[in-house]
């Protein structure tokens, strides 16, 4: 037994010790410091980058100056102006035509009528109306209007002591020696009763130096 465990003892190979991890540990160790020393280079740029920045003191003076631009207008051609386009309905297809107002017709100017004879101013009295006023001189309504166009009205317009109507006559005849109403009325060629009317009278009597209006013969 004794034998056996010699041999045994001698077959045992001895334990080598291997060196490849530790070259592989300082590898990386290497690796590491190369690295960390590379990194904290670019740490330290940017730090330093950055206090330059912030050490700048911005010029606050300077002011923004606009591109010069060329203001002068340019003479050579005058600018085109285009007509502006008149916009059509869409549901139409032919232009409308715009209907311009009718000019406003002025109203017909009121001219007096010139009848001949001599010019007098009529007072209106109590009771008169235009009618009676015209036949009272022997005028149409017509005339009458004719010689007064300040009348808008010729009912309301007319006030008893205030309106004056401007009215044509024959004639005004002074009354003389012998001057009757009959034959004054001959001389003129109308009849006693209008000129009594004309004149107010009731009764075929004058005096000498009235004053006697004479009527148209015929309806002026």
């Amino acid at each position: 037994m004794q034998e056996e465990e010699t041999p045994r003892k001698r077959n045992i190979r001895p334990k080598e010790t291997s060196r490849l991890p530790l070259i592989t540990l300082l590898t990386l160790l290497a690796i590491i410091v190369a690295l960390f020393a590379v990194g904290w280079e670019y740490i330290t740029d940017d730090v330093t980058g950055s206090e330059e920045v912030t050490d700048i003191v911005p010029d606050t003076t300077s002011k923004f100056i606009p591109p010069s631009v060329d203001t002068e207008p340019d003479l050579a051609e005058p600018e085109r102006v285009e007509p502006a386009e008149t916009s059509l309905p869409e549901d139409v297809g032919t232009p409308v035509a715009v209907q311009e107002p009718p000019a406003e017709t002025p109203a017909p100017e009121k001219k007096t009528v010139d009848v001949g004879g001599t010019a007098i101013t009529h007072t209106v009295r109590p009771g008169e109306t235009f009618f009676g006023i015209a036949n009272k001189y022997n005028l149409s309504t017509e005339t009458l209007k004719a010689l007064n166009p300040q009348l808008s009205n010729t009912t309301t317009d007319l006030k008893s002591g205030v309106t004056k109507l401007n009215v044509r006559v024959q004639a005004v005849h002074t009354v003389g020696p012998g001057d009757v109403l009959r034959v004054v009325a001959k001389k003129y060629g109308i009849s006693l009763q209008l000129l009594m009317e004309a004149n107010g009278k009731t009764r075929n009597y004058s005096e000498r130096g009235e004053k006697l209006i004479i009527p148209f013969g015929k309806k002026k």
